[in-house]
């Protein structure tokens, strides 16, 4: 990653971070002592948190991110040093790479185990086949979904998110603020070294090319993280149901544990894009 000067060892001495025009609140710093990945907060971030962090990358290179979850960042196992370089992908190979692998490992329904089948169907009714749950992509990786006409600062859309997300009663009321060393949001998960999608993907940087052209393609931002959830805000999102159904099938590369571990009403990227996609300013990633 083509990396800045990196100005979160100035924390050690200077805590609040008056020196870079910040005003932090009680937090520490991740990673070696001369070398530190992040700050995080000790507390939860609020919904003013965010404006009072976008400074810091003006001003130290320094993009905010909240951390949210019950776990500390001690049980996260960040490992940077095992991440690749962002810059080394691409977008489209990742992605038809992560679609291939998913329908290689499809297995026929002249291979399944009956009574597994069925169990499973007692448990949560019946469920959609794989060409079910990709149409209208049954052809194979349909490439990816064409950019959007932006008409919202990306930086702003984020921050809206950010705020509402942290508001009391919000399932990330309680996330800390956290800053990091990066040119591009989409760069923070790779930079820290996240292992959220460790079961799908070992390298997450290869999933942060991926966030680098939604980005340019959607004006996505990473707002948040957990333990093993991703949210991304978006300026741009799809506005019809035939750009939805597309870019359904990058999310579907992506997690397929959006759609295959969703609820009934997003089993398949149709569903998905409807009721996930259309319209909407925030995308979210779990990985089981």
């Amino acid at each position: 990653m083509a990396m800045i000067q990196n100005q979160l060892p100035r924390l050690v001495s200077d805590p609040t971070g008056r020196s870079l025009g910040l005003d932090l609140p009680p937090g520490a710093l991740s990673g070696p002592a001369d070398a530190p990945y992040l700050w995080s907060g000790h507390g939860a971030a609020g919904p003013a948190a965010w404006s009072a962090l976008r400074p810091a990358a003006r001003t130290a290179g320094l993009l905010p991110v909240l951390l949210g979850g019950e776990r500390g960042l001690d049980a996260w196992e960040l490992a940077p040093e095992r991440m690749s370089d962002p810059a080394d992908h691409d977008a489209d190979e990742v992605l038809a790479d992560l679609w291939e692998y998913y329908a290689a490992s499809e297995i026929p329904e002249a291979e399944r185990d009956a009574r597994v089948t069925a169990a499973v169907e007692d448990l949560f009714g019946r469920q959609p086949e794989y060409r079910e749950i990709v149409a209208p992509f049954t052809a194979g990786w349909p490439g990816l979904a064409p950019a959007q006409f932006l008409t919202t600062d990306p930086d702003g859309a984020a921050a809206t998110v950010a705020e509402m997300l942290t508001e009391p009663g919000f399932w990330l009321a309680d996330a800390r603020p956290a800053l990091v060393r990066a040119r591009r949001s989409a760069d923070i998960p790779a930079v820290i070294g996240w292992g959220g999608p460790l079961n799908h993907e070992n390298d997450v940087a290869r999933l942060c090319a991926v966030l680098r052209s939604w980005e340019d393609r959607f004006g996505a931002r990473v707002v948040a993280l957990t333990f093993d959830q991703l949210v991304v805000s978006v300026a741009a999102p799809p506005r019809t149901l035939e750009e939805a159904e597309a870019v359904a099938a990058e999310h579907f590369a992506f997690c397929p544990d959006n759609i295959t571990q969703g609820s009934g009403a997003t089993a398949t990227l149709r569903e998905y894009a409807e009721k996930a996609l259309l319209d909407t300013p925030v995308w979210t990633f779990w990985w089981d």
